[in-house]
């Protein structure tokens, strides 16, 4: 039995940095898409329909790319797990560009008709494809280059391209509202600048994707020549039931960070008819603050899982998120912009700790030879039930009883849910990643699961 041997540190540092680098791009250009569409893309594409349905449309929008996201996953599981973790990293990062780009050229509904939404859909699904291969190649490539000891931070460093990302979205259409292009001009093209900068941004990214090495294990399992042939039907025939669970792990922080993330509280907050009544610069600034706090506490939590293990710190996070719902929306609703800060800051805790310890728990759960397919796949289909249409579901829940309660009883029941299904599952910090330890990496994942490894497993069963 061979453990992959581990990198230098100048390696591993290369590697976080690459990952962090690479996934604040990526997400940059989601989000710079979830916080027009809560801002301004009603108006801009679905405007006939009415303010309430053209909002209601513009979040579907959002919610669309999720719907897409387990095609990426099935595409770079398949070839991630065939032909390695970096090169699909690469490709997922050029896709994501390309579409975000293109957004920011699009005509709107005012020039092109019906045209400028389907063409705007059509993006945002390209969008979807991308997300869903990027993640489970970026957080391989993080644990599977770290030491035992230190796999949950540096499986940390990937998921703090999330809320840097909501960062850099936030923080660059806070300058266009209220410095470059306030007003009317942010309506007119203003908001077109986030989308074009994304070019910039790929090219960066892509250069320094392409200086990573090869992650180890696959080095390890390309060498041995123990590629599965067909990943994705080993995995659902094998391992589905883990896939589930694991998706449902990540429905409750999802479904959460997307009320922030997805636009749902930036429309809900700068809706002029609405209780808040706060301009979109002073909500885009709060949460730019939220994005920083949510950064601090998932990089705090990883070091935290490599001390208690994975298992023990997603329960304190989806307490603590339990705990924070409702206040936050009580503090929302004061209307003060000091409370807001603070409400960002204590949700910020539980998603925090709920997001920090998931690449190095997942990477652990799923065997060496399908783990991209693993990962990938359990992560699209957990955002599928947590984040995809959680703004317009919580933009129907206040349309529908004019109040926030019921999305935070909404919340609150995805937030049960994750946290009963991470307690099915057992903490594996340390167990060796190579493909040379197949036979345990197969067992043993859920509490229920008392089987014992009894001999290797065959290589023409992979």
């Amino acid at each position: 039995m061979s453990t992959p041997t581990a990198r230098p540190g100048t390696s591993q540092r290369r590697v976080a940095f690459a990952t962090v680098i690479g996934t604040t791009i990526e997400w940059y250009d989601f989000f710079i898409y979830a916080t027009a569409a809560g801002l301004i893309f009603a108006q801009l594409f679905f405007e006939p329909a009415g303010s309430q349905i053209g909002l209601l449309l513009s979040f579907a929008s959002v919610g669309i790319s999720f719907l897409f996201r387990p095609l990426g996953a099935f595409l770079a599981g398949h070839y991630g797990d065939k032909i390695g973790r970096r090169a699909m990293l690469v490709l997922t990062l050029a896709l994501m560009g390309a579409s975000t780009t293109l957004i920011g050229v699009l005509p709107t509904h005012e020039t092109a008709g019906v045209l400028a939404p389907i063409l705007l859909l059509l993006l945002r699904i390209i969008q979807g494809i991308s997300a869903g291969g990027e993640w489970g190649g970026a957080v391989l490539m993080a644990v599977e280059h770290a030491p035992k000891g230190r796999r949950a931070r540096a499986g940390a460093y990937p998921q703090l391209g999330v809320p840097l990302g909501m960062l850099l979205a936030s923080g660059m259409m806070a300058l266009m509202t209220g410095v470059i292009s306030p007003g009317e001009q942010f309506v007119a093209w203003g908001w077109r600048v986030p989308f074009l900068l994304s070019f910039v941004l790929i090219v960066v990214g892509y250069f320094i994707r392409r200086s990573v090495d090869e992650s180890p294990v696959f080095e390890e399992i390309a060498q041995k020549k123990a590629q599965t042939r067909v990943p994705i039907v080993v995995l659902f025939k094998k391992h589905w039931l883990l896939v589930l669970i694991a998706a449902l792990i990540f429905a409750g922080n999802n479904a959460a960070g997307y009320m922030t993330t997805g636009g749902f509280l930036q429309a809900y907050m700068t809706d002029p008819n609405g209780p808040v009544g706060f301009t979109r610069t002073q909500v885009l600034l709060a949460v730019s603050f939220g994005a920083v706090m949510w950064f601090a506490f998932t990089l705090l939590s990883g070091v935290v899982a490599d001390r208690i293990g994975r298992k023990r710190t997603y329960q304190v996070g989806f307490i603590s998120q339990l705990l924070c719902i409702f206040p936050l929306f009580w503090l929302v609703n004061t209307a003060s912009l000091p409370l807001l800060y603070v409400a960002f800051a204590l949700f910020a805790i539980g998603l925090g700790f709920s997001y920090g310890p998931q690449a190095a728990l997942y990477s652990e759960l799923f065997p060496a030879s399908v783990r991209f397919s693993g990962v990938s796949i359990s992560y699209a289909f957990g955002a599928i039930l947590g984040g995809a249409f959680a703004p317009m579901i919580a933009t129907a829940l206040v349309q529908a009883t004019g109040g926030t309660t019921g999305v935070g009883w909404y919340l609150f029941a995805l937030t049960a849910v994750s946290l009963a299904a991470v307690s099915l599952v057992r903490d594996r910090s340390g167990i060796d990643l190579g493909i040379g330890n197949q036979a345990e990496q197969e067992v043993g994942a859920l509490v229920f699961d008392k089987r014992a490894v009894t001999q290797p497993v065959p290589q023409d069963a992979l």
